[in-house]
């Protein structure tokens, strides 16, 4: 059941060195072009406007996961796992169970929506989200609205529905959050965010575009 705090509050995350095939990277150093705030798109206060099918958006196409996963449920929150298949193409959940628009103190907002399905505000927040690219990217960037200490599991995935690796956020609340693939390599094709935060979460202002490091 997803919450706000008020008023949002943003902060970035801490930035730290790794080895791993993706970084969790502060996004203040990522030069992304590309930008999605879901401003020009309809929304309404909760439990918001539901999008029942893959959603197209310049650049990406919005789902709750890819052909081939395996949905499965931890509590009422979505949970995601394996490959995908070849090519990597959006998947709808149950009608009531994919995603919904929420106008939040003049912000627009996107969330999952759980098994308890629209309009549960028990579901709100608690599905998957799925991001299907355009183009494959090496970086990319998104605002967490929500969360109250909670966790995130965010799954990458190449063009051919292979897994690169899956990162766990720790502490949700509301931040901004960047990730960015090892030694520049540009094959991110979609992404998976799942959470099991006690009031869910929502994504605003999507970044993503030819990367170009600062400082």
């Amino acid at each position: 059941m997803l919450r706000f705090a008020l008023p949002f509050a943003l902060f970035a995350a801490p930035a730290f060195a790794c080895e791993t095939p993706v970084c969790q990277v502060d996004p203040n150093t990522l030069a992304l072009p590309r930008v999605i705030t879901f401003e020009d798109q309809s929304a309404t206060m909760g439990p918001g406007h539901l999008i029942n099918d893959p959603w197209v958006l310049p650049g990406v196409v919005l789902a709750e996961r890819f052909v081939g996963q395996t949905l499965g449920y931890t509590g009422d929150f979505d949970t995601v796992r394996g490959p995908a298949n070849n090519p990597l193409t959006p998947q709808a959940g149950l009608p009531g169970q994919t995603m919904s628009l929420v106008m939040m103190s003049g912000n627009k907002v996107l969330n999952g929506y759980g098994r308890a399905a629209f309009p549960s505000r028990d579901g709100q927040g608690e599905g998957a989200i799925s991001i299907l690219f355009d183009k494959d990217q090496a970086a990319l960037a998104f605002d967490i609205r929500g969360g109250e200490g909670g966790r995130a599991r965010v799954m990458f995935l190449r063009r051919d529905g292979s897994v690169i690796t899956t990162l766990r956020v720790q502490r949700l609340h509301e931040y901004a959050v960047g990730f960015e693939r090892s030694n520049g390599v540009v094959d991110i094709a979609g992404v998976i965010i799942m959470n099991d935060d006690p009031q869910g979460l929502a994504l605003d202002n999507l970044r993503f575009g030819n990367i170009n490091i600062l400082g």
